[in-house]
Formats: C-alpha cells, structure tokens, sequence
C-alpha cells in the first residue's frame, strides 16, 4: 500500500496532484456508496422512500460535520509535527487525538440518539416519511464512533503524506455496503434503515482494519517511551485549538443547510425527494473539489510546519488551475447529462421529481469554479493554524443559504433552493480571499524574523 511521504520538496502540481489522486478516488467511493444506498432505495422502494432518506441530510451533514471537521483538524497538528521531522511530537499528538475521539464519539452518539425523533418534527419532515426517516436518522447516529474513528484514522495516514492506504479501505468498504444493500434490501425486503445498517457495518469494518494497519506499518507511530501514550493537557489543548474551529466551520456552514432544507420540506414530498436525489448527484462531483481541499490542508500543514511559506502559495497557485480545468468539466457533463443521473436515482414516471432534481445540479454546476476556490483557500488556512478564520468562512455560507430560507423560497419556492449553494460559494469566496492574503503575509513575515534571529 502506501508509503509516509514529505511534501515539502519538488514542485506543487505534480506534487499534489500525486498525492490528491487517491485522496479524490476514496472520497469519490465514499460518496459513490452513499449514491448508491440512494439509488437502491429510491428505485427499490420508491419515492417515498427516497424522501425519507433524505429528510434529514442537513442534520447529518451538521453532525457528521462537526465530527469530520474535528477529525481533520486532530490531524493538522499531525502533518505540522511530521513536516518539522519531530517523531515524538507524532506520536505525542496521535495518542492524545485518539483519546480526544473516543470522549468526542461516545457524547455525539448519545445526545443525537435520544433527540432523534424531535429533530425530525424540528424540520417539519412531512408525516407520509416520517417513521422512515426515523429509522434511517437513528441507526445513523448508532455509526458516529466508526465513521468518526475511521475519519481519524484515514487523516493520520493522510498527514503522513500517505493518500493511498486510506483509498483500499475505503474501496473495501463501498464493496462491502453495497454486498450488504442489496442483501438487506433485496434478500431480506428490509425498509430504508436497512441501508443504514449496511453503511454502519461497512464503516466499522473499514475503521478498524485502518487502525490496525496504521499501527503495524508506519514506524513513526510506534511508541518509544510510556510518556509519548500518556494523556497531555497542552497536546489536547493544541488539537481542540484547530480540530474545534474546523468542526465548528461545518457545523455554522450546515445551520444555514437545516434552514434551506426546513424551508425546502415544506414544499412537499416530491421536492424533497427531487432535493435528495439531486444533492446525492452533486456531492458526488463535489468529491474532487472537496479532495482538493483536504490535500491543501495536509500540503500546507507540512510546509507551514517545515517554514516554507513561498510553497504555500506556488502550491495554491496549482490548485487553482486544478480547480479551473475540474470545474468546466464537471459542468459540462451535468448540464448535459442531468437527466440520465437523476434516472439512477429517480424512477422516469417521476416526472416533477426528475425536472426539479435536474435544475437543481444545473444550476449548481454553474458555480463550480467558487466551490474549488473555497476549498483550496479555507484548507490552506486550516493547515497553517488558523482555523478561527476558516470557521468565520462558514458564518458567511450560513448567513447566505439563511437567507435564501427565509425569504427566496417562501417567495419563489424550489428555483430559489437551486441558487442557495451559489449565493454560499459566493459569500465564503469574498471573505476567504483577503483572509488568505491577510495569512500569507503573517506566514512571510514570520520566516523573515526566523530567518534573521539565526543570523544574529
């Protein structure tokens, strides 16, 4: 499988490009299997079905959020340690993250599960889908500890430049929740939390396989000393320090979702079917955007660590021109091709579903190109320490899908929906961009003063 890799030697492009083509390719499956607990359900089960799959996804995105935020932002301090070619410090920040999941893992599965039902009367869930979003919500929840730790683990193995271990994981558990939909749903005529369980399954395999793995095959992780295991107050101070802000970040970016997505439920159960189909079908060629970022948070997290600002930016540089090139040709297969992707999902005699879903990823593929310059700047930022900034990024999405709820889609209804990702991508660009000059030059000036006291 993988090997660690230093990403602070040899030219950006090629560099990241080699490191983000497994990270997108297990990203791109991590959705593929969401897409496909979507499609087996919606044409297995109906319409219906499919609803309540997705009643409730920006509660989901806000917890899981939160919880994936807290994750990639353990393992910043991580990438930095191993930049500055400190093993113990690794070691230090590995077993104090773990400590820190377990605490994190435990208190989020509790508190969601027992608010499950009234979260559901919180999004005004239509009463047609409402046992079934229970279900499939609830058995969700149960599977906070796998994918958190599975998220922990896989952004370890990434800090240590390694993008390809996480990859055959993941391919092993899209495998395995496929095997297991079909099984549930097909052989054994199970309802919508079936295909939650099989998610369930296939993430636990898939997190403790990469654990034990990570142990065995990286030596930088294995302890020298009993004091590298011990708990560290200053060591969870530093993690909180950045994992908090980022989980945060998604957290603030999703209330503004649970306002679109309340505001969207009151249409009626065939919009919230034609939102879940068409926000399964963009989260997908979301994924290399989304990837993109994540590399930029390791890439810059190792040459912050190693005092190398001016790769920083060659390295944004390249990502914005991957970013330009992904863009246009994402958009152009969604704009020509709506119709048969939301066939995967959404039976043709679905005919107001089809249409609604269809505009929704047509009109999103028009803001793609703000979508990648999102993820490379408020990544970056992240990697180099100051996610306080990036989180305030997030408060700018929120305000802008808030808005949209609260007064576009009373007034213009499902059209209105379809604008909300952009008018987000939007407002975060316009903070983002002077955040990130602003970063920059404290990084430069930081270097200058390093560089002069070892000079004195």
């Amino acid at each position: 499988m993988g090997k660690v890799k230093d990403l602070t030697e040899g030219h950006p492009f090629p560099l990241i490009l080699q490191f983000l083509v497994p990270l997108m390719m297990g990203n791109i499956l991590q959705q593929a299997y969401s897409l496909i607990d979507a499609a087996i359900v919606g044409r297995t089960l109906g319409l219906q079905a499919l609803a309540s799959v997705g009643a409730s996804s920006s509660v989901l995105f806000l917890i899981l959020g939160f919880c994936t935020g807290c994750c990639a932002g353990f393992a910043i301090p991580v990438a930095q340690m191993f930049g500055a070619h400190n093993g113990s410090g690794v070691r230090r920040y590995v077993s104090v993250s773990i400590k820190l999941a377990l605490v994190l893992s435990i208190m989020t599965t509790v508190i969601t599960s027992l608010l499950c039902r009234q979260i559901l009367y919180m999004l005004k869930t239509p009463a047609d889908i409402l046992d079934g979003a229970y279900d499939y919500l609830l058995i969700t929840f149960l599977s906070i500890p796998a994918m958190l730790f599975y998220n922990l683990f896989a952004g370890i193995i990434r800090a240590l430049g390694d993008s390809k271990t996480p990859f055959f994981f993941l391919l092993l558990s899209t495998v395995m929740n496929v095997v297991l939909d079909l099984f549930f749903i097909l052989g054994l005529g199970g309802g919508v939390g079936s295909a939650a369980i099989a998610t369930l399954i296939a993430q636990a395999v898939s997190a403790i396989l990469c654990y034990l793995y990570m142990r065995k095959k990286y030596s930088i992780l294995r302890y020298e000393s009993n004091d590298e295991k011990r708990y560290d107050p200053k060591v969870a101070k530093n993690l909180l320090a950045v994992g908090l802000p980022m989980g945060l970040q998604f957290s603030i970016t999703a209330i503004g979702s649970i306002m679109l997505q309340t505001a969207n439920n009151t249409l009626g159960t065939v919009y919230v079917a034609a939102y879940t189909a068409g926000l399964r079908i963009k989260q997908f060629f979301n994924c290399p955007l989304d990837s993109l970022g994540a590399a930029f948070a390791t890439y810059a997290g190792q040459n912050y660590g190693a005092g190398k600002p001016k790769r920083v930016l060659d390295g944004v540089k390249a990502g914005m021109w991957m970013s330009l090139i992904y863009s246009v040709l994402a958009g152009i297969v969604l704009v020509v091709f709506a119709r048969p992707l939301v066939g995967i999902l959404v039976d043709s005699s679905e005919v107001d579903a089809t249409e609604a879903a269809m505009r929704l990823i047509r009109i999103g593929a028009l803001f793609y190109l703000l979508l990648g310059s999102l993820s490379v700047l408020r990544n970056t930022i992240q990697g180099v320490g100051r996610s306080g900034l990036a989180m305030l990024a997030g408060v700018s999405e929120m305000l802008a899908r808030a808005l949209v709820a609260v007064f576009a889609v009373p007034a213009l209804g499902f059209i209105a929906v379809c604008y909300a990702d952009g008018a987000a991508w939007i407002a975060a660009n316009i903070f983002l961009v002077p955040a990130f000059i602003f970063v920059y030059k404290k990084m430069v000036a930081s270097e200058r003063k390093a560089a002069a006291l070892i000079v004195k």
